[in-house]
C-alpha cells in the first residue's frame, strides 16, 4: 500500500491514517507532497479526482478521505482490532470519530495544526473555547467508560485515537489548559513513538504554508 500525504507540519488529515498504519504495524510506502509545490494538484489528481490528501493506494484501488481510509484498513486487517470489540464501545467510537470528522470548524480554523509552534495562554473566542470544551468532554467520557482497559480512549489504541491525535498536537502547541483525565490522555498520545516520529519530521520541514491558502486536505 502507498499513502500519499501533505506537509507533516500542517496536514492534520494526513496524520490520521499515517498514525493508524504506523501504530498498527501495517507496512506501507509513504509519498509526501508539498502543499506549496506548483504541481501539487497535478500529482494528487494522478491518483484521486478530489485533488486532496490523504490518499491510500492499494493495488488498483484508490481510497481518499481519512475516515474512508481508516474503515478500509480496519476491514482489510480485522486482526488488528482497529475498532473496539464490543458493540456499544464500537458505536461510541464511530460516533465521536464522525463528530470530529464533520465538526469543530472554528477550532480547526483558529487553532491550526503547526508542530513548530508553541505558545501559552493563547486567548480564543467563545466558539473555539466551546469546541475545545466539547473535545475534552469526549475524551473524559470515553476514558471514564473504557479507561480501565488501557491508556487510550477505548483501552487499546483504535481509530478513535488516530482521529483525535491532531487535537493533542493543537492543544499542546497552543498551551490549552486541560483537566487531569484529558491531560493524562494527551500525554499518553504525545509519548507514542510513532507520533513523536511524525512531530520530529514536521519540525524539520522548512516550507511555510499560510493557513489561508487554498484548502488541499481531505477530511
Amino acid at each position: 500500500m502507498k499513502l500519499i500525504i501533505g506537509n507533516k507540519n500542517y496536514s492534520s488529515w494526513s496524520l490520521r491514517p499515517w498514525l493508524l498504519l504506523k501504530q498498527a504495524g501495517i507496512p506501507f510506502e509513504e509519498e509526501q507532497l508539498s502543499f506549496g509545490s506548483p504541481d501539487f494538484q497535478a500529482r494528487v489528481r494522478r491518483h484521486s479526482p478530489a485533488g486532496r490528501v490523504p490518499v491510500l493506494i492499494d493495488g488498483d484501488l484508490v481510497i481518499w478521505d481519512s475516515m474512508a481510509i481508516a474503515e478500509y484498513v480496519a476491514e482489510k486487517f480485522p486482526d488488528k482490532g482497529l475498532w473496539p470489540d464490543a458493540t456499544p464501545a464500537r458505536a461510541l467510537a464511530r460516533s465521536i470519530c464522525a463528530e470530529m470528522h464533520a465538526g469543530f470548524g472554528d477550532l480547526r480554523s483558529r487553532m491550526t495544526m503547526n508542530c513548530q509552534f508553541t505558545a501559552k495562554n493563547v486567548l480564543f473566542d467563545v466558539k473555539v473555547r466551546r469546541e475545545a470544551a466539547r473535545l475534552i468532554a469526549i475524551w473524559e467520557d470515553a476514558r471514564q467508560r473504557y479507561g480501565a482497559a488501557g491508556p487510550f480512549l477505548f483501552g487499546r489504541f483504535t481509530i478513535a485515537d488516530a482521529t483525535f491525535a491532531p487535537v493533542t498536537i493543537r492543544f499542546a502547541s497552543y498551551g490549552v489548559e486541560l483537566p487531569p483525565v484529558a491531560r493524562q490522555y494527551q500525554d499518553t498520545m504525545q509519548a507514542l513513538p510513532a507520533l513523536q516520529q511524525w512531530i520530529t519530521a514536521a519540525r524539520a520541514e522548512t516550507e511555510f504554508y499560510p493557513p489561508d491558502e487554498p484548502y488541499r486536505e481531505h477530511p
